[in-house]
């Protein structure tokens, strides 16, 4: 057998003998259909015009962004959809977006960021997920 169609087939045997890598993902495509989908909000924010992307660079925004991620990342207890929302920073003022999946999650964001911006400099569009 020549080394060539060797490792071909050790490969193959390998990956019928362990089909997971070692972290303990699936190897190749034979996943369960029960996985979650990973939480997706791209449509929603397509329409929206203050993104993170047109954040203007402002040294003081960027600290205001950066100290209100860090309170939202710290909070174990929220969701992944909380742990991903939008926060924009512009001269100060502070836009909170996307969805989380409570009315809680909702107020608790809103509050993390008031601690850092007076509560009239924040302005919460969040949305709940249904």
């Amino acid at each position: 057998m020549n080394s060539r169609r060797f490792l071909l087939v050790a490969s193959a045997t390998l990956a019928l003998l362990f089909p997971y890598d070692v972290l303990g993902a699936p190897n190749g495509p034979a996943q369960s259909n029960t996985a979650q989908a990973a939480p997706d909000n791209s449509k929603q924010n397509e329409s929206q015009v203050k993104t993170a992307d047109n954040q203007q660079n402002a040294k003081a925004d960027r600290v205001t962004t950066a100290n209100i991620r860090k309170a939202i990342m710290a909070d174990k207890d929220l969701s992944t959809y909380a742990h991903n929302v939008k926060v924009i920073t512009v001269n100060g003022e502070v836009t909170l977006k996307g969805p989380v999946k409570s009315e809680e999650e909702k107020q608790k964001i809103a509050s993390y960021a008031a601690g850092v911006v007076p509560a009239d400099k924040v302005t919460n569009s969040i949305t709940v997920k249904q």
